[in-house]
C-alpha cells in the first residue's frame, strides 16, 4: 500500500495493530478521523489517554474498574459466596448480559498456555486461593472457554481448589469445543450458567 504522507502511513500502522483491523480498515478509520471536527478528535484521543492513565483493576476480582473495588464486588445484592472464574473482562460482560448470574467474579487475566509461555504463575490463581481461605465462599464456577487452554486451566484449578470445602462447578457444555465465551449467544450462555454441573463428574 502506497501512502502520500508519512504521517498518514504512521497512523494507519498504529490502527493496524488493533485486533481484527487490517490495513484497509485502518486506512478507512484514519481517513474518517481526518474528516471529523477538531473537538471530536480531541474527545476521541482524550478518552483513550484517560482510559490508559486512570483505569484500575478491582483489588478483589481483578475486573476492569473505575474504583478500587468494582461495582459488582461492592454490591450488597450480589451473592458473595459464589465466585465465577473467567478468563478476562469480556467474559464478565458476556455473563452479565445473560441476567442469569448474581454472584461475583474472579478474572484470571488469561489461560494456561505453555505454547505461548503462559503458566499458572502468570495468572491470578493465588489470589483466588486467598479468597477461598476466608471460608466465606461456598461455590466456585469455572466458566472458561471450551478450548484446550480452557480445559487445561480448569483441570489445574480443580486440583488447586479441591481440598477446600467448596463446590466446584463448570458451566454446562452447550458451547461447542473451541468456542470462546464472548462469542456465545446470551441464551446459550445463560443456560450454561444456570445448568452448571459439579466438575468431579468430568474427571476420573
Amino acid at each position: 500500500m502506497q501512502f502520500s504522507s508519512r504521517l498518514l502511513e504512521q497512523a494507519v500502522d498504529e490502527f493496524g495493530r488493533l485486533p481484527g483491523v487490517g490495513k484497509k480498515t485502518a486506512l478507512r478509520l484514519v481517513l474518517h478521523l481526518l474528516k471529523q471536527p477538531d473537538g471530536d478528535v480531541a474527545r476521541f484521543t482524550g478518552a483513550i489517554n484517560q482510559l490508559k492513565e486512570q483505569i484500575r483493576y478491582c483489588k478483589t476480582c481483578f475486573n476492569i474498574s473505575d474504583q478500587e473495588v468494582c461495582e459488582i464486588c461492592s454490591s450488597p445484592k450480589r451473592d458473595q459466596e459464589t465466585i465465577c472464574v473467567v478468563e478476562d473482562t469480556r467474559d464478565v460482560m458476556a455473563i452479565e448480559n445473560t441476567n442469569q448470574y448474581q454472584g461475583v467474579y474472579h478474572v484470571l487475566g488469561g489461560l494456561i498456555s505453555p505454547m505461548d509461555g503462559i503458566g499458572p504463575s502468570d495468572l491470578k490463581i493465588e489470589a483466588l486461593v486467598d479468597r477461598l481461605r476466608t471460608g466465606e465462599v461456598k461455590e466456585v464456577i469455572l466458566a472458561l472457554s471450551a478450548t484446550m487452554e480452557g480445559d487445561t486451566t480448569i483441570f489445574y484449578l480443580y486440583r488447586k481448589l479441591r481440598d477446600f470445602d467448596v463446590q466446584i462447578s463448570t458451566i454446562a457444555r452447550g458451547i461447542a469445543f473451541g468456542g470462546e465465551l464472548e462469542y456465545v449467544d446470551e441464551l446459550t450462555l445463560g443456560r450454561s450458567i444456570a445448568t452448571r454441573v459439579p466438575y468431579e463428574r468430568n474427571v476420573g
